[in-house]
């Protein structure tokens, strides 16, 4: 089937999504781009309907949203089992706040550059997360593109969430939220497992990733290569709140990790465990928390591009 299969997401970007889709429809038509378009109606159906569309045989997807409808149907895709994970195409036009994983392929945010991206179909073949973790008493998985935070990172997440929700996010939602968080959140004690040796520490914030970019525009795992097999790891121990705030534009180019608190780590696969819980968000969507496992799917997820720009940053 040659047709796109489109998950719009209506409610992205302050419901962008909606107010921007005859926009959009339009360019795709002038780009000669035939496609089924379908709207989300609410929380995790765009897993349910890229599912059910492909099992009838759609093989390229584009997602009209943010990170979160495009991690719903990444895991629509591993989901379904009539093709292989790489048999799909998937794209992306960005209407949402955040847009982090946009940002590692040069996806334009203008409408008419990214629907000419679409067009090309010139595709990249990544790595895909998986991660189990706690919710409501049962262990449940996730699987994710980008990448996931926990304990610090988790916290401001679910914040900008709740505010996104109340139609009160912006792009300096997850910033501002970095700020005021950081007075109330407590480190916890955790044991991390990379390898064969456990690390016993206090964790202040804790990412793991495929892609470099986070938290609208935050170079949290600066070094991640996305089809290297491996996840990159930042991980930063108990650190003054004085010296979050000298060092917040350091978040943005990368430079953090040369911080004494800041420990970095490559593998392709951990877990963390904690006596008290620690939480989890996945592709900016808060999910649950400890025991947390973490195990890379290498070379699995077909994406379109427009520019590699993690090559450009590290040549």
């Amino acid at each position: 089937m040659q047709d796109w299969l489109v998950i719009v997401n209506p409610n992205a970007g302050k419901k962008k999504g909606e107010k921007d889709w005859k926009k959009i429809s339009a360019l795709m038509v002038k780009y000669n781009i035939p496609f089924k378009a379908l709207f989300t109606r609410h929380p995790n159906h765009a897993v349910k309907l890229s599912r059910i569309y492909i099992r009838k045989g759609f093989k390229k997807v584009l997602v009209i949203g943010g990170d979160g409808t495009l991690n719903e149907v990444v895991n629509g895709i591993f989901l379904q089992k009539r093709f292989d994970t790489t048999d799909i195409l998937i794209g992306l036009i960005p209407v949402g706040t955040g847009n982090d994983w946009a940002r590692t392929y040069g996806i334009p945010r203008d409408y008419e550059q990214a629907v000419k991206v679409i067009a090309e179909e010139k595709y990249f073949i990544q790595d895909t997360g998986k991660v189990e973790y706690m919710h409501e008493g049962k262990k449940r998985f996730r699987y994710f593109l980008n990448n996931a935070g926990m304990g610090f990172d988790a916290s401001v997440v679910e914040k900008a969430n709740l505010q996104k929700e109340q139609g009160r996010g912006n792009s300096l939602t997850y910033l501002l939220n970095l700020l005021t968080t950081m007075y109330q959140y407590k480190t916890l004690p955790g044991t991390v497992y990379i390898g064969k040796e456990p690390m016993k520490l206090k964790i202040f914030s804790f990412c793991v990733g495929i892609c470099p970019w986070a938290g609208n525009g935050m170079k949290q795992l600066p070094q991640a290569i996305p089809d290297d097999g491996k996840f990159d790891i930042t991980l930063i121990r108990p650190i003054s709140k004085m010296k979050i705030v000298r060092n917040i534009k350091k978040l943005y180019d990368g430079s953090f990790i040369k911080l004494p608190e800041v420990i970095m780590h490559r593998s392709d696969k951990l877990s963390i465990q904690s006596l008290k819980p620690i939480y989890l968000e996945v592709d900016g969507e808060s999910l649950g928390h400890t025991p947390i496992r973490f195990e890379v799917i290498p070379a699995s997820l077909k994406v379109i591009y427009n520019r590699l720009t993690w090559k450009e940053d590290l040549s």
